[in-house]
């Protein structure tokens, strides 16, 4: 997969999010979840695009494993969000799930490989 790829796919994940959260029951709940969700899932697309554009290796880490903390934020509110039935599209909520835990996995090893390029470059 390419940037221009994952690129697309995150920018899907937040759209997905975002009717996700335009359904969200209108309870004290579903209002501060949707709120929360809407924040990190939207902003892992955005900070995907600050990373391609880093300063440096270290800072395009740094960017990337923001990303995946807020994938992560996603999972955890999706999680509740399903427990706690505030959604009736549960086709939605499962589907967010699976690709939440397809893009952590992804970031994982992202981070992972740049930091052994990083230090690849040192020696």
């Amino acid at each position: 997969m390419n940037k221009n790829d994952l690129e697309e796919r995150l920018i899907n994940y937040s759209v997905q999010i975002i009717e996700i959260t335009n359904n969200l029951n209108q309870t004290k709940a579903g209002n501060h979840l949707s709120g929360q969700l809407i924040r990190s899932g939207t902003s892992v697309s955005l900070n995907y695009g600050e990373a391609q554009s880093g300063e440096s290796r270290k800072d395009f880490i740094h960017k990337i494993q923001i990303v995946l903390k807020e994938l992560r934020e996603s999972l955890i509110c999706l999680k509740i969000i399903n427990k706690a039935k505030l959604s009736v599209n549960e086709l939605k909520i499962s589907n967010a799930l699976k690709e939440s835990e397809e893009l952590i996995s992804i970031f994982v090893k992202s981070v992972e490989t740049a930091k052994k390029n990083m230090e690849n470059q040192k020696k």
